[in-house]
């Protein structure tokens, strides 16, 4: 730092500060710097009592300065408790329709740890202790990347809003969630027993969702007017994946919809049984099924799961199945096909057989039951 001969100013390369004394005998510090357009600035730092403090308020100033030359936005500053509302008005009630989601977890989780913050002061560190925390109160690690994934999203908005410079959870890495895939498959005796214990108005759906793939939600808020007048396909809406698909109706799925145009007047095809226009939810009545009929770790999802499964089996392709189940990428499909240990062995089985032909001086063989051409090299390798 450059002194100038009078101890009262300290001059830099990017200007200077300097003290005069007031009429009372107090001491002010002054700045003295130039803006982008080149026109000098001489003002007060009203708070600052020691040189050191009125040289951070001249670098401030020159920065400010710098930024706006280059173009370079302010950032805003705002508390996690003050940013969350924007988020959840201005973009949660808008684009989900899990908004309420979101809130919950903001309110219950995210506002007690970050809540008095700066927003463009929290640090990676800061959410990985977050992330400890949560972990220790019993979480699962799904649970822990679903709430990072929530606060990911604010923090990218938040960016684009002029509230934080960077997004510290995009240096966080989630945790691998593949040994929590669950394939979970309903076979034909738990089909059986269910639908003998599911009570009237759940027996229906069930068969629906196992006919059709379609999610709960899908099932629940199933309009008529989304129905072919012959009965033949509906029409899926509103989906998770934002786009609309057509389902065609096997004849079990459309006798499912035949009866319900008998007892079904209003604009759903399943309606509520308690005086509401449509059902919320079945989770009740399909666990209350479950546990009559002895099955154990069966989720109504599981029903989509076993949709997917069973077409797999029977030869459908996996672009079929994807567009049936309404998936924005195959990979997602993937996760819903579960290949079972008969086909596994009778593969397994077909391979034997062309090798033991091979070995005999036979010519390349053809598998009767899957009619797949196995060549020598292959058969081999």
């Amino acid at each position: 730092m450059a002194k100038a001969k009078s101890k009262t100013r300290y001059n830099f390369v990017y200007g200077a500060i300097y003290q005069r004394k007031t009429k009372d005998g107090r001491i002010r510090w002054y700045l003295d710097y130039r803006d982008e357009m080149g026109k000098r600035i001489q003002r007060v730092v009203v708070n600052a009592q020691t040189a050191d403090e009125a040289g951070l308020a001249l670098q401030t100033e020159v920065k400010r300065v710098f930024d706006r030359a280059q173009g370079i936005k302010e950032q805003k500053r705002i508390i996690f408790n003050d940013f969350a509302p924007l988020y959840v008005d201005n973009y949660a009630k808008p684009n989900k329709r899990s908004w309420r989601c979101d809130d919950y977890c903001i309110e219950a989780h995210l506002k007690p740890y970050f809540g008095k913050l700066d927003l463009g002061a929290i640090t990676p560190l800061d959410v990985e202790s977050f992330r400890a925390q949560r972990l220790e109160a019993g979480i699962k690690k799904s649970t822990s990347n679903r709430e990072l994934a929530l606060l990911k999203r604010m923090f990218h908005l938040a960016s684009d809003w002029g509230y934080s410079a960077d997004n510290p959870v995009a240096k966080v890495k989630l945790f691998s969630e593949r040994d929590n895939l669950k394939e979970r498959v309903f076979t034909a005796d738990e089909e059986t027993k269910l639908l003998a214990y599911c009570a009237p108005h759940l027996r229906p759906i069930v068969v629906f969702a196992l006919n059709t793939g379609m999610r709960r939600g899908e099932i629940l808020g199933l309009r008529w007017d989304q129905v072919d007048p012959a009965g033949k396909s509906v029409l899926v809406k509103r989906t998770k994946s934002g786009r609309d698909r057509s389902i065609p109706l096997n004849e079990a799925a459309a006798g499912v919809i035949k009866a319900q145009r008998k007892t079904s007047p209003g604009s759903y095809v399943f309606p509520s049984t308690k005086g509401k226009e449509f059902m919320r939810t079945v989770d009740h009545s399909f666990g209350h099924a479950c546990r009559l009929a002895g099955i154990v770790g069966l989720r109504f999802h599981d029903l989509r799961h076993t949709f997917a499964t069973r077409l797999i089996r029977r030869g459908a392709d996996i672009i079929t199945v994807q567009a049936l189940l309404g998936h924005y990428a195959v990979t997602v499909t993937q996760r819903y096909t579960h290949t079972g240990a008969d086909e596994k062995r009778r593969a397994v089985e077909a391979l034997a057989r062309a090798s033991e032909s091979l070995l005999l001086g036979g010519d390349t063989p053809v598998t009767e039951k899957s009619g797949v051409q196995v060549t020598g090299s292959s058969a081999v390798s």
